[in-house]
């Protein structure tokens, strides 16, 4: 029988190196090994498929997940969720590449980040960046109006804790923010750090409408801008904000990037774009040294920048910041910005309406500088006072790096 059995396994090895082809069956991939007796189970019918051999060798790898999840069907003391398990295997997969960039969306995840571009849900009302580096979540911004404002939560708080139980890191920041959102209404307990003394508010649910852009004009007909994030229709907002602005007569602008913890790239394109003639915006290059080019086309504004940027000035305002430092001319003032000079994708991916993103370049400003863990280099360093306030009144100019951002568009148009 044993005998029988090996000529019947080499006959397949032969066959399936011959038609570089193997035989699956739709219900288990386990059935492409042997069974107890040594005899190959597979064969081509109802329930089988004809794969090729290379698919057969990929499709074996997975052979221990597909041995682990039966021994929890097996032997596991509670029912499992299968599907559940999948997420978490699919999870892992990315995890395991070491990115914080690169990750995994449950269905509901996929939902909310689409949500969230929207502009448009029920939470606490705040902006919060994560660091990779120091695994802190810092509050960039605090909705005006919002129910965390009115608790009296603050730019710069950091997110220490959610409920009673998940303290928040930048892992774990996903999570905490599904916590914090929910039934309007309805109240959640948050506990932040400022300046080392944990503060915990009860905060109530509401809906929150996320504005991303703020304009006006300061003394001596001098614009500015405020733009939070390069998302949901911040380039259309923006082009308004400056086509109101250049009605007003303005002779300098400034563009206020502090806390902008980027977006999404064809916005900084657009933005780019009404300042900058054709040209360059940045490039992206992959792991095989292909390079991508976004580009500007003609008919700019032509009127002096000044941008302001900060340590959480990241990704898609920084690709903003370098080209309008490296070919308009603009004046960068703050301190050295985050460093984010790595792009993503983001995609669909099965078909239970989960998603991934996954980090798939490098970006370069026009004149070819790296910005991943280096930052923008203002032209004029500026820091904030330890001791200064953490929140301002739009166009405050008692904040200090808006006053020097101020003191430097005032520079370019003064004779």
């Amino acid at each position: 029988m044993k005998k029988k059995a090996l000529l019947a396994l080499c006959l397949l090895t032969a066959l399936c190196v011959l038609s570089a082809c193997s035989a699956l069956p739709l219900t288990t991939l386990r059935s492409m090994f042997p069974d107890g007796d040594g005899v190959p189970a597979a064969a081509v019918g109802e329930d089988s498929v004809v794969i090729s051999k290379a698919a057969y060798e990929r499709y074996r790898k997975f052979d221990t997940l597909i041995e682990m999840m039966d021994m929890v069907d097996e032997r596991f003391y509670e029912e499992a969720d299968e599907e559940t398990m999948l997420q978490g295997a699919a999870a892992g997969l990315l995890s395991a590449l070491g990115d914080p960039y690169t990750f995994y969306y449950t269905p509901d995840e996929f939902a909310k980040l689409w949500e969230d571009d929207e502009g448009h849900y029920v939470g606490i009302g705040v902006m919060i960046q994560a660091s990779y580096v120091t695994n802190l979540c810092t509050i960039t911004r605090v909705f005006k109006g919002g129910p965390a404002e009115a608790a009296g939560v603050q730019k710069g708080d950091i997110l220490y804790r959610v409920g009673e139980d998940l303290y928040v890191t930048a892992q774990s920041l996903d999570e905490a923010v599904s916590i914090m959102r929910g039934v309007e209404g309805t109240d959640v307990d948050v506990t932040f750090l400022r300046k080392g003394e944990e503060m915990t508010f009860t905060i109530t649910r509401r809906g929150v409408t996320v504005n991303r852009i703020e304009s006006g004009v300061l003394e001596n007909d001098i614009g500015y801008i405020c733009l939070y994030e390069c998302a949901g229709d911040s380039d259309r907002e923006f082009k308004e904000a400056l086509d109101e602005l250049m009605e007003k007569n303005i002779k300098s602008l400034i563009i206020d990037l502090r806390g902008n913890g980027g977006g999404w790239v064809d916005h900084a394109q657009s933005i780019g774009d009404l300042f900058l003639d054709s040209g360059v915006l940045c490039y992206m290059e992959d792991k095989h040294g292909e390079r991508k080019y976004y580009y500007t086309t003609e008919g700019k504004v032509d009127i002096p920048l000044t941008i302001l940027v900060d340590q959480n000035t990241a990704s898609a305002s920084e690709i903003l910041t370098g080209a309008l430092q490296d070919r308009a001319g603009a004046t960068v003032v703050g301190v050295q910005s985050y460093g984010k000079g790595i792009v993503q994708q983001v995609q669909a991916v099965g078909t239970q309406g989960a998603g991934m993103q996954i980090t798939i370049e490098q970006y370069y400003t026009p004149n070819g500088n790296a910005v991943h863990k280096i930052g923008i280099t203002p032209d004029v360093i500026c820091e904030m006072p330890e001791d200064a306030p953490t929140m301002y009144d739009f166009g405050d100019l008692s904040d200090v790096q808006l006053k020097k951002a101020y003191d430097v568009a005032l520079e370019k148009i003064q004779p």
